[in-house]
């Protein structure tokens, strides 16, 4: 399908109708059903179980239990490196922040503000800063992991549209990951503030936190925020390699980091595949 049909066709979908069907399929346990379905999608996108802490698809009760299922312990060891990369997947792109426009594709670029819900004062910290966006496909394992130890200090869930993240509508949709419905997560680290971004996209049926639970639904109009530690709770402090966050069914991640000393790993690049735990990034 051409490029720019397939875009066209993004505009005309229902696609919030689209997205709320599946996630009720996703969630619900239809014995036979579920396996039949995990089966054909293991086999339709080569999803490598041997990697899956259970590799039995009959054991998974629910197709989101599937999706987000956890690896076998060491199969994503850790690299010595200031930021690790926090999830599988594929670099959409990477690289400076220019004031504060961040690249999306070629002829795109989206503000730091509008990515954030509208916060010019948090979007202030990642002036002139760093980003970096993975696109994680169907195969990929899709639990979201910390780069680097962090303390959380909010969470905002910003309503947005659910336009598909993939290269082709990243390429041909304005402003993508600043339109669509995401979740905000901000931290502190001894290097500095940064943020990981959840973007939702068609048939992404929530996207939840190790620290909140599902965030979405329910998907309201307005944004919602939270600040941490919350009344009468503990702070929540994660350490680099802990999950933090998972996609029931597939998104995208973006994170922006402070003006500074960052270099990025050499061997990343646009379109290059990269795995949770490998070294993402260290300070010059």
């Amino acid at each position: 399908m051409p490029d720019r049909f397939a875009v066209f066709l993004q505009y005309l979908l229902p696609k919030q109708a689209m997205t709320a069907f599946a996630g009720f399929v996703a969630s619900r346990e239809r014995g036979w059903v579920t396996t039949a379905l995990i089966r054909w999608f293991v086999g339709k996108y080569q999803v490598n179980m041997a990697e899956a802490a259970n590799p039995d698809i009959t054991a998974y009760p629910t197709f989101n239990a599937f999706f987000t299922r956890a690896l076998k312990p060491g199969a994503r060891p850790l690299a010595q490196a200031a930021l690790v990369c926090p999830v599988d997947g594929a670099i959409s792109q990477l690289g400076a922040i220019d004031r504060d426009q961040i690249f999306q594709a070629k002829g795109h670029h989206y503000s730091t503000t509008a990515l954030l819900g509208g916060d010019a004062a948090l979007a202030a910290h990642y002036q002139d800063g760093h980003f970096a966006t993975i696109y994680l496909s169907p195969k990929d394992y899709h639990r979201i992991h910390m780069p680097c130890d962090g303390r959380l200090s909010r969470m905002i869930y910003v309503p947005g549209a659910l336009f598909s993240v993939n290269p082709v509508t990243a390429r041909g949709v304005p402003g993508l990951f600043a339109r669509n419905e995401r979740v905000v997560c901000v931290f502190e680290s001894a290097r500095g503030p940064f943020v990981l971004v959840l973007v939702g996209a068609t048939i992404v049926g929530s996207m939840a936190t190790v620290w909140h639970g599902v965030v979405n639904p329910p998907r309201s109009k307005a944004v919602r925020e939270w600040r941490y530690p919350a009344s009468g709770q503990p702070e929540v402090v994660l350490n680099q390699g802990d999950e933090m966050g998972r996609f029931l069914l597939g998104s995208t991640v973006v994170m922006l980091f402070p003006k500074g000393s960052l270099r990025f790993n050499p061997d990343w690049a646009h379109g290059a595949s990269v795995r949770l735990g490998e070294a993402m990034a260290s300070d010059a």
